[in-house]
């Protein structure tokens, strides 16, 4: 079965930096970009960052650009969300996702459908 796990979450100071993990088994990772979304509660959820297949390719969203970036290492089927200077608005359940990259489909294509989701890490930011 695929699981994707993630950890890494806590309570933070705003300003300060919390890097997330999600490790995946069950899968071809390196078939897969890897990303991240988030929800605050009574909110929708919503797309944070992603990562290509390959590690090249890097995709985020508007409100997390040049403060978070998304990484992997497919020796170790794990993928990272480093997030710097970190907003009380940043607080959220943080959830790790996958989406097949077979067929030459581009990694923003995880933002509309994922295929996979593990089962989220709260972060809280203090103000």
């Amino acid at each position: 079965q695929v699981q994707l796990v993630e950890s890494g979450g806590g309570l933070v100071e705003a300003g300060g930096s919390l890097r997330l993990s999600c490790a995946a088994s069950g899968l071809t990772f390196s078939s897969y970009a890897m990303g991240w979304f988030r929800q605050a509660p009574g909110q929708e959820r919503e797309f944070v960052a992603a990562v290509s297949w390959s590690g090249v390719y890097t995709y985020y969203a508007d409100s997390v650009k040049g403060r978070f970036t998304s990484s992997r290492d497919n020796a170790q089927n794990t993928s990272d969300l480093q997030m710097n200077s970190l907003k009380p608005e940043d607080t959220a359940v943080y959830y790790c996702a996958a989406r097949s990259s077979r067929g030459g489909q581009k990694v923003e294509a995880l933002v509309k459908s994922p295929d996979y989701w593990g089962k989220g890490t709260l972060v809280t930011v203090s103000s």
